[in-house]
Order: C-alpha cells, then structure tokens, then sequence
C-alpha cells in the first residue's frame, strides 16, 4: 500500500427517503491521508458507480466550513471526532490504517430524511423567516462609523453570527433541540441597535416557531456548544431566554 494510504471499512446508512426502511451498509474502501472525509466518499461512490451501483447520497457544497451542508454524525460525533470542525474539513489523517467508521444522517424529527445522508433542513430557514431579520425602516445605508457600536458587543455579535446553522447542535442534543441555532440567530441582531427595537416580537416569534418545527427543548446539557464547528456559546440561549421572559411579561402588564 502507497505511503499516507489506509484501508477502512465504512458502515453507512442508506435510506431512499423519510418512509422507506434504512439499514446500515458495508463498504471498503483506499483512502489518503490528505484527503477530507468527503473526498474520501467521493472515492466510495466512484467505485459504487463503476460497479454499477448507487452511490451514497450526502449534502455539500462549499467543502470550505462555510456553508453547513456536509451534516453527518461520524462515529457517533457530529462533523466527525475533531472540534471545532466540519465534515468537510475534518482530514483523513484522524483516522488509521484498519479503522471502522460509522456514518449516520442527523437524527431528529425536524429534519426528516430525503435519502441516505441527506436530511431536509428547512425548519431552520422558517425559523429565520418567523423573526430573524430586521424589518424596521432604518432609511438609506448610513455611514460606517454612524452608529457607535461598542467593540465588545461588535465582536460578540459577531460571533454569533458565524453560525452557519449545519444543525449539529440538533444532532447532539438527547432532546434534539434546536435553541443553540434559534439563540444564535436572535443574539448576533440583539447585540447591535438595528435589532434592539423588534428584540421583544422577534424573541417570542422565533422561539414558538422553534417549538412548531417539533424541535425539543432545551435542558442546558451543553452537548450543542461542544458539538458546533463554529463553537458558537450557550450564553446565547441564555441572552434569548431573558428576552422572551421580558417579553411574556410585557404582554401581561
């Protein structure tokens, strides 16, 4: 065998869609060292085709940690064992000649399977659609230096906003809660002015879409924040929180 190349043996899940039964199959195949977990797959389904078999479906498209798209759970971790790291970025050189590795879609009610790897994410962008947004008329574009945002609370915001909602928080959650995704969407708007205004509407809004989708709820075990590539905080879900708590209580008064 070529230096740098391994031998492994692949367990996958294949499911042609939501109602059809998936079974977890077995495959061989060479890979290198250098190459990213999906390149690797993208050896696998060279071969499948070349034998005239189906290919393993899976999601991508960046293959640059930017988009979200590549959500598998690998070896029982979403984006595979590395931190801090998407599946697309995850290498070949965390695993050794020999390995078994176990490849699963994300698993919760929210995200129904399409086929095999591939769920439907969707819940997610009605999330966002429900109040994730600034809707308020803030005039022409002002000039960068017009409103003062404190350095802190600029680099908080974005943090926040490196969220690139793939769902790996869902997939480690045991209730398969989406809050980390939901609080990370509200706080990135709530640090700065422009959001400030609709933070009330937007926090109760997002948060019963949130629970409409059939995500669970949120039970403070912290698997999200160890599970996100982007390493987003739990302090958004608690920066959330109190907002819809202010919120409830308005509307009461």
């Amino acid at each position: 065998m070529s230096q740098g190349n391994m031998r492994l043996k692949l367990h996958i899940w294949r499911q042609k869609g939501a109602s059809a039964p998936g079974a977890m199959k077995t495959y061989e195949v060479t890979a290198n060292e250098h190459m990213s977990f999906l390149e690797m797959l993208d050896v696998l389904n060279q071969e499948l085709i070349e034998k005239g078999e189906e290919p393993v479906a899976f999601d991508h498209d960046c293959r640059e940690g930017i988009c979200g798209s590549c959500n598998m759970v690998i070896n029982g971790h979403p984006h595979g064992p590395q931190r801090g790291t998407t599946a697309c970025q995850l290498h070949m050189r965390t695993f050794k000649d020999g390995d078994e590795i176990f490849v699963e879609p994300w698993r919760a009610r929210a995200f129904p399977i399409i086929k095999d790897l591939v769920v439907d994410r969707t819940a997610f962008d009605r999330i966002i659609a429900s109040g994730g947004y600034v809707s308020v008329n803030s005039g022409s574009a002002p000039d960068a230096n017009e409103i003062l945002i404190g350095r802190d609370d600029a680099e908080e915001a974005f943090e926040y906003a490196a969220c690139i909602g793939c769902g790996a928080c869902v997939a480690a959650c045991k209730n398969a809660s989406a809050m980390l995704f939901t609080a990370a969407k509200f706080a990135h708007l709530e640090k700065l002015p422009q959001g400030q205004v609709e933070s009330d509407r937007r926090a109760v809004e997002m948060v019963m879409q949130h629970d409409a989708e059939g995500f669970g709820a949120c039970t403070n075990q912290y698997e999200c924040e160890a599970a996100c590539p982007k390493e987003i905080s739990v302090t958004s879900i608690a920066m959330l929180n109190r907002a819809y708590r202010r919120a409830a209580l308005s509307s009461k008064s």
